[in-house]
């Protein structure tokens, strides 16, 4: 099991009123009564495992908390959490309220005073990096929770769940993975009528250094989800290609993550040698969201319609 949890729950006593005699009105004893129902539970302390199999104690559900990672701080603002978030890294751009959060992290370094000075109730962390990056912040007395970076659906559903328990909102966790997932079923629905799947060019990286995605990665299972075959499926993780490969394979549809780069798509479509590939004589070269199709987070439905609506658009009029 990827996540585990243990709550300890003291139920407060709600006392109904039964208010008679002169002098109390009807208004006073319903006020009394609502005063009582409105008493809520108080939560003690409880634990919650991490991806490294410790046990994180919480004397309290946090009140502000510091993302290291963007997968993670989506998922926090999808869990409605997002005014709890005190830091993020340089790399947080979605929800566009995250941008104007403090940065505290470029992803691999951390900023430690920063963080400590923020006074955070908890920090999800991940494990990429030296091991004792973490220490003067475990140190300072914060509960850091560390999770894996995920690697298909199943991780990032076990992700939205461990995070939801640290949060207290256990139940909101389930019901955003079942959102997600009955979007990716709209979509499956839709392409159980393809005839056979279009083979299409995943490029990562773009030239001189091309790089592509192959088997076991996360983009993999977008593509497959969506109904979508890889060229390059036959390859494990990510795969630095040439062009010659990628002509002899002849793609019929070319998608690229490289928003930073300067046009990609005219890039492609004007690289030599290219010109005979069905995808470029086809205008069939597109440019998607590197930020939906490469993060694992809650955006993952969107991101296997965004590959699905690009390849086969017909299939969503």
């Amino acid at each position: 099991m990827k996540r585990s949890i243990r709550f300890s729950w003291i139920s407060t006593l709600i006392l109904a009123l039964f208010l008679t005699g002169c002098g109390v009105t009807d208004d006073q004893t319903a006020k009394e009564k609502k005063d009582n129902t409105n008493k809520t539970e108080e939560v003690k302390a409880y634990t919650v495992t991490d991806d490294t199999g410790k046990k994180i104690k919480f004397d309290k559900i946090p009140e502000t908390v510091v993302s290291l990672q963007p997968s993670n701080t989506e998922i926090l603002f999808e869990l409605g959490l997002g005014d709890k978030v005190v830091g993020v890294t340089d790399f947080d751009n979605y929800p566009e309220e995250a941008k104007d959060i403090e940065h505290v992290s470029d992803s691999v370094n951390i900023n430690a005073e920063k963080i400590i000075s923020l006074k955070p109730d908890a920090i999800i962390a991940y494990t990429i990096g030296d091991e004792t990056t973490m220490k003067p912040l475990e140190d300072a007395g914060i509960p850091v929770f560390i999770i894996k970076s995920a690697t298909n659906f199943d991780d990032v559903y076990g992700d939205i769940g461990q995070i939801a328990d640290v949060m207290g909102v256990t139940e909101k966790g389930e019901e955003l993975v079942k959102d997600i997932q009955t979007q990716i079923t709209s979509v499956e629905e839709k392409i159980e009528t393809l005839d056979k799947k279009e083979k299409t060019y995943f490029e990562i990286s773009p030239a001189p250094e091309i790089y592509t995605t192959g088997a076991e990665t996360f983009q993999q299972e977008i593509l497959e989800t969506a109904g979508i075959e890889n060229i390059f499926a036959d390859q494990k993780g990510w795969v630095k290609v040439s062009d010659e490969e990628i002509v002899k394979r002849n793609p019929n549809a070319i998608i690229t993550t490289a928003t930073y780069a300067d046009d990609a798509v005219d890039e492609i479509k004007s690289r030599k040698g290219w010109e005979d590939i069905n995808a470029v004589k086809n205008d069939q070269v597109y440019l998607l969201d590197e930020n939906i199709m490469s993060r694992p987070g809650p955006r993952i439905g969107e991101a296997v319609e965004l590959a699905a609506k690009t390849v086969y658009p017909d299939l969503f009029k």
